[in-house]
């Protein structure tokens, strides 16, 4: 993989990803008169539920659902510039002109919100980066080539182990958000990265239930989650000597698949050449399992769950949790009053009937 480094115009940072053997430099220059971007992102802590909350008011002004002819994520043209200088590329990652988190924050902070002495207060310190996996601004993921799925593997590679070794940063969060009626913003081809300053809710919640398991039973939690569903085999979707794809026995989501390495690493780094190949076959298979599911392709959330960035290391099994919220053609599961408001999730599909349903789709 080739790394070509440079700058945009308002000095935020852009990196190409290009396989390797690609012919020619990055050396496109942004000529767009941009002011620098001001972030005023805090972070707060909730004292009842023991979790920290980003503000990021200054995000209210992002981009929306732009024309195609006016995305700013595709190459730019002698007629019109945009965030990625270049005529074309294969992945490119760059800083997130409309950040949730940023090192630039303001360092200074009272120690706590005002007249809230229990919710402390932090800058919105770490990074939030875009990641465009493709210039052709009508594909998905579920579409690209082997090639090009495996180069941004190794992209989310690089990129999580540069950001975790960053001062501050906690844990590194790999993402993509596909489909309008998932919230995205931008329908050009693309995923997210944030470096956060804390261990995500998510992440520290299983920490705990894995170390319980260990201390009561013995074992490894998430290897015997893994061993039971490829033992059962009911619930499993597809797999190869890799990695297996199954429906979770306790799915949140009406559609929900988690992506397991066999062998227990913490991060995406730590994935060897074969085992990141045999991850792009299992992964481009669920995709495209989703994607013709119904008549139109299901939206969708990508969750890369890797382990924090400096504690919990040795106990994490790096794994990626895929759902959607289309429970049928036309309808969707919101998350009202049980979800919303108690965090007590009621799933509308069996576990084992959509794990049929996905088996069933014919991908070839």
């Amino acid at each position: 993989m080739i790394e070509s480094r440079r700058r945009l115009a308002d000095n935020r940072e852009i990196i190409y990803f290009d396989a390797n053997g690609t012919p020619g430099t990055r050396e496109a220059t942004d000529t767009r008169d941009l002011p620098v971007t001001t972030t005023h992102s805090e972070c707060r802590y909730d004292a009842l539920l023991g979790e920290w909350v980003v503000i990021a008011s200054h995000r209210q002004s992002r981009t929306f659902l732009p024309p195609a002819d006016q995305c700013p994520l595709c190459p730019s043209t002698p007629e019109r510039s945009t965030e990625v200088p270049e005529p074309e590329y294969q992945v490119v990652v760059f800083e997130n002109r409309f950040p949730s988190l940023a090192t630039s924050v303001d360092p200074d902070l009272p120690a706590h919100v005002s007249g809230a002495p229990l919710a402390a207060l932090r800058p919105g310190f770490g990074r939030c980066e875009v990641v465009c996996f493709t210039s052709d601004h009508t594909l998905s993921f579920a579409e690209l080539s082997h090639e090009r799925a495996r180069l941004v593997v190794d992209t989310w590679a690089q990129r999580t182990t540069e950001l975790s070794a960053t001062d501050g940063v906690e844990q590194v969060f790999c993402f993509e958000n596909h489909g309008e009626e998932i919230g995205v913003t931008l329908s050009h081809p693309h995923g997210q990265i944030y470096a956060y300053p804390f261990v995500a809710p998510r992440v520290r919640k299983i920490l705990d239930q894995v170390r319980a398991h260990r201390e009561a039973q013995g074992g490894n939690l998430f290897g015997e989650v893994l061993s039971s569903e490829r033992e059962a085999g009911i619930r499993v979707v597809t797999s190869n000597q890799h990695w297996t794809a199954f429906v979770p026995a306790a799915a949140r989501w009406p559609y929900e698949v988690q992506l397991f390495c066999h062998r227990q690493v913490p991060d995406i780094p730590a994935l060897t050449d074969d085992e990141r190949d045999a991850f792009v076959d299992v992964y481009l298979d669920v995709l495209r399992r989703f994607a013709r599911r119904f008549d139109t392709p299901m939206p969708y959330i990508a969750s890369w769950n890797q382990a924090p960035t400096r504690v919990g290391r040795d106990d994490w099994w790096l794994h990626l949790q895929l759902f959607s919220f289309r429970r049928a053609p036309g309808k969707l599961k919101y998350l009202a009053g049980s979800e919303s408001g108690m965090n007590i999730f009621i799933n509308d599909t069996t576990p084992e009937g959509v794990a049929e349903a996905l088996r069933s789709v014919v991908v070839a």
